[in-house]
């Protein structure tokens, strides 16, 4: 048989040659012949078709765990599969295509001289779970600072508390307006040196940290690790953090579907941490009917975004959202320590003659619609 070299092979197929490398790793196009002395991979003929089927489904933005699939399906049955996969595009295309008629109507409306004073409403929750012995998680909610920490390790509860506890002091703090994230940062290196001192300096403690700070017209959002904030806007929900783990980074590479990666072994796995790595810091705009939830794994783990929508969407206030949602992971089993923080921004009858913009101009127009 004549053998076509890693090289020819990617010309015939139009995959570079790191892809092709890729797939043999991941056991989804392998070599037809690996030489045992040189490692040079050499490929027949006959699987062009399947590495160009590859190709193709690359090209509509398939994830590579799911390609898997596909090429291991009869013709018809991986037809219905692209056929199905393409629907769920679609639908999530709308959800966005919805999100920038709104971000551009924001970007591009004349600003508003509201007279109304906007305030947080908020309540906060800590839950020890059905199976964990003791809580590592922090919550805290306050009329300008909203945190949830989830402390690992053997100092774990104290090393999340003890994060939370370093950034309280913004809540009566002067924030000056151009310069709150310079603020924000400074406060989380307080946080950090705190969670470490807690964790006696040791990295088999640590904790994640998801937190916003309300400055009287917009968000600054501060977030590492796997604890989530999501916004209920316009009845849609819309994760504005980004896990930083394991799992979260094999689906960004495709390597692993978003359905996979909920019963993945090693989901809880951390690749940033407060006392391991620098967090994110963003400012976000904000809007009067806006509601806000900052969560544990406890809770994201185990119950469903459409749930969490539903629950969010229903409750009156934010005691009756937060309650809700950590019945519902407990409901769900409870595996691990589960905090919540709900906050809805509302209007403060009290000070109608200040005059607050709220039309700032979005600093995160991504998000991730659920």
């Amino acid at each position: 048989m004549e053998w076509l070299t890693i090289g020819a092979f990617a010309r015939a197929c139009r995959l570079s040659p790191k892809a092709l490398r890729l797939y043999d790793e991941l056991e989804l196009l392998r070599p037809a012949r690996v030489d045992p002395h040189t490692g040079y991979r050499y490929y027949a003929p006959d699987q062009l078709e399947q590495a160009r089927l590859v190709a193709w489904l690359r090209r509509l933005g398939m994830p590579l765990a799911r390609i898997r699939t596909v090429c291991a399906l009869p013709p018809a049955a991986a037809a219905g599969e692209v056929r199905a996969y393409w629907a769920e595009v679609e639908a999530q295309t709308a959800v966005r295509r919805d999100l920038a008629v709104f971000l551009v109507d924001e970007l591009t409306a004349p600003p508003r001289k509201d007279t109304t004073m906007l305030e947080l409403r908020y309540c906060a929750h800590s839950d020890r779970g059905r199976v964990r012995a003791a809580n590592q998680d922090t919550a805290y909610a306050g009329a300008r600072l909203l945190a949830v920490a989830d402390g690992y390790g053997p100092a774990g509860a104290l090393a999340g508390s003890a994060a939370v506890a370093a950034l309280r002091f913004l809540d009566s703090a002067e924030l000056p307006a151009g310069d709150v994230l310079n603020v924000l940062e400074d406060a989380v290196h307080g946080a950090t040196e705190a969670a470490r001192d807690a964790g006696a300096g040791t990295d088999a403690t640590g904790t994640t940290l998801t937190a916003l700070l309300w400055t009287g017209s917009r968000l600054a959002l501060v977030h590492i690790g796997d604890s989530r904030a999501y916004l209920l806007r316009g009845g849609a929900l819309f994760r504005i953090t980004h896990d930083h783990t394991v799992v979260q980074s094999l689906v960004d590479e495709g390597r692993l579907t978003a359905e996979e990666a909920v019963t993945h072994p090693q989901r809880a796995l951390l690749l940033k941490a407060l006392t391991t790595a620098a967090p994110d810091l963003r400012l976000r705009d904000a809007a009067p009917g806006d509601r806000y939830l900052l969560c544990s794994d406890g809770l994201s783990a185990v119950v469903p975004d459409a749930t969490v929508r539903e629950l969010l969407t229903s409750a009156a206030d934010p005691e009756a959202a937060v309650h809700a949602l950590v019945d519902a992971a407990n409901a769900a089993g409870g595996p691990d320590n589960v905090s919540c923080v709900v906050a809805d921004l509302v209007a403060d009858p009290v000070a109608e003659s200040v005059a607050v913009s709220v039309a700032d101009p979005v600093a995160d127009p991504v998000a991730t619609a659920v």
